[in-house]
C-alpha cells in the first residue's frame, strides 16, 4: 500500500511540477500575512504529507520544532497549508479561542467519508458539528446520564469475556477489544445488541479508521478506496437499522438511544433529518466511540501484562470494589470513583500510546501568535505529540510511571490533554473512561495474562495497531 501511494504521489508530482515552476519563482505571500511562522511547505501538491502519515508523530513534530521553533511552525499536510501549535502554551491558546479565532475543520478524506451524496447536509457541515447538540444533551454523554448506562457496560463486559475469553488458553486482544467497544457503541448509539450484526461491521470500521487520514484518491489499491467502500456498506446497514427503528417507534415502542433521538429531532423550521443524513452522522459517532477506546484497551492490556507489580495493584483495587458489593450487583458511579490507581494506569497508557494524535482547526480570521501571523483560511493542527514525551513536562518520558498522576504530583497545565480541552473537549471522555474501567474491572478479576510477543511491531502511526493483534496467554483465576 505504501509503495503504491509513493508511486502515485511521484507521478502526480511530475505533472504538478511543470505547472508550478513559474509560480514557485515568484514570491507569494498569503493575503494579510506579514510574518508567517517558520517552516516548510514541502513538495508541490503533496507538501509534507508522506512524512506526516508515515513517520512517528513524535519524530515529525520534534524534528520541526528543533529546526524552526518550539512554539509554532508551518507545514503542508493532506493538501492544506497548516500551522502546528506546540507545547502547553499552544494548547492553552487554541482551547481558549474556539469560535473566536478558530473553528472545526475536517480533512477532505473525513468529509467525503462522512457525507454521502444523498445527504442534504452541507459538505462543510461535519459529523462532529451536526452531532454536537445531541452528544452534549443531558440525556446521553454527561456523567448523570452515563450513571444509568454503567450497569449495562458492566454487563456487556461480563458477557464479552464469557463468550470470547473464558476457556481459551490464548487470545488476540486487539480484535477482541474492537468487538467489545463496537458492541458497546451499537447498544448505546443505535440500541441494537445483535452479535452477528455487530460482528460484520468490525472490518468495515477498521477500513474507515485507516482511511480517515489519507489522500482521497478513490481508486483500487488506496486506503481511501477501501474506506469509501466500507463507508458505503455501513451506511447501507445503518439505513436499514433506521427503517427498523422508525417502524418500532410507530408501534409506540420506547427507546432511549441516540438514534431514536435523531429520528424525532427537528430543526426550528420543523424539518426532520433525512435518513441518509442520520446514517452519516451515526457512522461518525460510532467510529468515534469505537477505535480510540479499543486502542486504549489493547495497549492497557499490553502494559499491564508486562508489569506484574502494576497488575497486582490494579487487581487489589478492583477486588476491593467487588468486596463492597452484593453478589451479582453491577458497577455504579461510586465504584468508578474508587478506581483511582486503575485510571492513573490508563492515563499513562494514553500518554505513551495516544489513541488519537490530534485534530484540525481552521482560522476564521487573521490573527497573531508568538509574533507570527496566521492567515484566515489556514489550517491549525493540534497534537499531543509536542508534549506527551517532552522531558520538560514528563521526566524520563519513556518510563511507564502511573505515579505521575497521583494527587500532589500532577502534570503541568495543558501538557497532558488526551481528550483535548476548552469548548471542544471530547464529549465522549466520560463514556470512554467508563467503558475502559468496566472492562478492566472484569478482566483482572477473571485472568492474569502474559504478553506473547513483547516486541511486537506497532504499525499505523496515526492509529497505532499491534501487527499480530497482541496475543496474550491467559491464566484464569478460579473462584
Amino acid at each position: 500500500m505504501e509503495f503504491i501511494f509513493l508511486v502515485l504521489s511521484l507521478v502526480l508530482l511530475l505533472f504538478t511540477l511543470a505547472r508550478t515552476t513559474l509560480a514557485l519563482k515568484r514570491p507569494r505571500r498569503a493575503a494579510g500575512a506579514t510574518n508567517l511562522p517558520p517552516g516548510s511547505l514541502g513538495w508541490p501538491f503533496i507538501g509534507e504529507t508522506l512524512q506526516f502519515l508515515y513517520e512517528k508523530p513524535e519524530k515529525f513534530m520534534s524534528d520541526r520544532m528543533q529546526m524552526y521553533s518550539t512554539s509554532i511552525f508551518k507545514t503542508k499536510i493532506l493538501g492544506e497549508k497548516t500551522v502546528v501549535f506546540c507545547g502547553p502554551d499552544g494548547n492553552k491558546f487554541l482551547f481558549a479561542n474556539e469560535q473566536k479565532l478558530l473553528t472545526v475543520f475536517r480533512p477532505h478524506s473525513m468529509r467525503k467519508l462522512f457525507n454521502s451524496n444523498q445527504s442534504t447536509a452541507s459538505p462543510a457541515q461535519t459529523t462532529a458539528e451536526a452531532a454536537s447538540k445531541i452528544t452534549k444533551s443531558p440525556a446521553f454523554l454527561k456523567p448523570e446520564a452515563l450513571m444509568r448506562y454503567l450497569g449495562t457496560m458492566d454487563s456487556i463486559a461480563q458477557q464479552h469475556l464469557q463468550a470470547n475469553w473464558v476457556g481459551k488458553n490464548e487470545v488476540k486482544v486487539f480484535p477482541l477489544s474492537k468487538k467489545f467497544t463496537l458492541t458497546l457503541a451499537c447498544r448505546f448509539f443505535l440500541g441494537i445488541d445483535n452479535p452477528d450484526r455487530i460482528a460484520k461491521l468490525v472490518g468495515n470500521f477498521d477500513d474507515i479508521t485507516m482511511g480517515l487520514h489519507s489522500i482521497p484518491f478513490n481508486f483500487p489499491g488506496t486506503l481511501f478506496y477501501r474506506a469509501n467502500k466500507a463507508a458505503a456498506a455501513i451506511r447501507k446497514e445503518l439505513q436499514l437499522v433506521i427503517k427498523e427503528k422508525k417502524a418500532a417507534m410507530e408501534r409506540e415502542e420506547k427507546f432511549q438511544d441516540i438514534l431514536a433521538y435523531m429520528i424525532v429531532m427537528s430543526d426550528p423550521s420543523g424539518r426532520f433529518m433525512p435518513e441518509a443524513e442520520i446514517a452519516d452522522k451515526m457512522m461518525g459517532l460510532l467510529a468515534a466511540g469505537y477505535s480510540t477506546v479499543a486502542t486504549t484497551i489493547a495497549f492497557l492490556m499490553k502494559n499491564v501484562g508486562e508489569r506484574a507489580e502494576v497488575y497486582d495493584r490494579i487487581r487489589a483495587e478492583q477486588l476491593e470494589v467487588s468486596a463492597s458489593k452484593k453478589n451479582g450487583e453491577l458497577l455504579n458511579w461510586h465504584d468508578i470513583q474508587m478506581m483511582k490507581y486503575s485510571w492513573q494506569v490508563v492515563c499513562e497508557v494514553m500518554r505513551l500510546t495516544p489513541p488519537l494524535q490530534g485534530t484540525f482547526r481552521e482560522a476564521i480570521t487573521d490573527f497573531t501568535y508568538d509574533g507570527f501571523t496566521i492567515p484566515k483560511g489556514w489550517k491549525i493542527y493540534w497534537t499531543v505529540s509536542t508534549t506527551n514525551k517532552n522531558r520538560e513536562f514528563f521526566p524520563n518520558p519513556e518510563k511507564f510511571d502511573p505515579a505521575r498522576y497521583e494527587e500532589g504530583n500532577g502534570t503541568a497545565p495543558y501538557s497532558y490533554v488526551p481528550f483535548g480541552g476548552g469548548p471542544r473537549m471530547c464529549p465522549g471522555k466520560e463514556y470512554a473512561r467508563l467503558a475502559i474501567l468496566s472492562f478492566l474491572h472484569n478482566v483482572v478479576k477473571k485472568f492474569r495474562w502474559e504478553v506473547v510477543l513483547p516486541n511486537e511491531k506497532i504499525i499505523g502511526h496515526m492509529m497505532p495497531t499491534p501487527e499480530q493483534g497482541l496475543p496474550v496467554r491467559l491464566q484464569p483465576h478460579w473462584p
